[in-house]
C-alpha cells in the first residue's frame, strides 16, 4: 500500500510545502502540465495528493489520507475533538498567522479582552442585542471567550472578507487570521493587545483514522528518517 500525503494545491504555502520537503531529501513537483493537480515524489512507497485547504483537515480526520499539511488554526477549528483523530508531527516553519480578535480603531477605550467584555455588556444594554463578532473559527474563538469569561456576543459566520464587515455595518467586531496586520489597519481595525487566540503556521500532520498496516507504517519510518523527524 501508498502512503497518501495531502499537499496545499495552490499558491504560496504549495511553493513553500515542495520546497520544504525537497530541501530534506524528499522531492515534490507537480505532475503533468501543472494543470492537472496531480502531484509527484521520487520517494518509493508515498503518494503526494494536492487538496485545498479546507480539505486536507476533512481528510486527515476521515483517514482518507495517512499526513497532511496544513495550517493548525484550520484543524483545531474544523476537526472536532481533533486531538483523537490528527496528531502534529512537526510545524514546518512558514504560513505563519495568528488568529487575532480586533475592533474598530475608534473604541479608544477598547485594548484588552476584558474592555472588550465591559464594551459587548454595554453594547447589548443600549441597543437590546448582542455585539457581533464576525469570524470563519467558531469552535477556537468560542473556546477563546469563554475561557476568558466574555459572554454578551453572538458570532456570525463570514465566508469572505472578514476585515470589511464591521464597514459593512454588518459585525461590530472580528476575530481573523493576519500576518503582517496591514489588512486590519487598512481596514481601520486594531488587534486586542490581549487577544491572540492561536498562534498558527503549517504544520506536518498524522491522521490516527488511517488505515496503518505494516506496509504505511514501513513507508512512514522511511519518509521521518529521510526528513530527521519523529513520529
Amino acid at each position: 500500500m501508498t502512503l497518501k500525503i495531502g499537499l496545499p494545491s495552490k499558491g504560496r504555502l504549495m511553493d513553500k510545502t515542495f520546497e520544504w520537503f525537497t530541501a530534506r531529501g524528499v522531492p515534490m513537483r507537480l505532475a503533468g502540465s501543472g494543470r492537472e493537480y496531480r502531484a509527484e515524489s521520487d520517494l518509493a512507497g508515498i503518494a503526494p495528493v494536492l487538496l485545498s485547504a479546507g480539505e486536507i483537515p476533512r481528510e486527515l480526520a476521515a483517514g482518507r489520507i495517512h499526513l497532511g499539511v496544513t495550517g493548525q488554526d484550520v484543524v483545531r477549528d474544523k476537526v472536532p475533538n481533533w486531538e483523537a483523530r490528527v496528531c502534529e508531527i512537526a510545524p514546518l516553519g512558514f504560513g505563519e498567522a495568528d488568529l487575532v480578535i480586533a475592533v474598530p480603531m475608534f473604541w479608544a477605550d477598547v485594548d484588552t479582552v476584558h474592555d472588550l467584555d465591559a464594551a459587548a455588556a454595554a453594547f447589548r444594554q443600549t441597543h437590546g442585542h448582542r455585539l457581533r463578532i464576525a469570524t470563519k473559527y467558531h469552535r477556537l474563538v468560542r473556546e477563546f471567550l469563554r475561557a476568558e469569561g466574555v459572554a454578551d456576543y453572538r458570532l456570525v459566520d463570514s465566508q469572505g472578507a472578514t476585515e470589511g464587515t464591521v464597514r459593512n455595518l454588518t459585525a461590530e467586531a472580528i476575530a481573523d487570521i493576519t500576518s503582517t496586520g496591514d489588512t486590519l489597519r487598512a481596514n481601520h481595525l486594531k488587534p486586542l493587545a490581549d487577544g491572540v487566540v492561536l498562534r498558527s503556521q503549517a504544520t506536518l500532520f498524522k491522521s490516527r483514522t488511517a488505515g496503518w498496516a505494516d506496509a504505511e507504517r514501513q513507508s512512514l519510518a522511511a519518509l521521518l528518517a529521510r526528513l530527521e523527524l519523529d513520529e
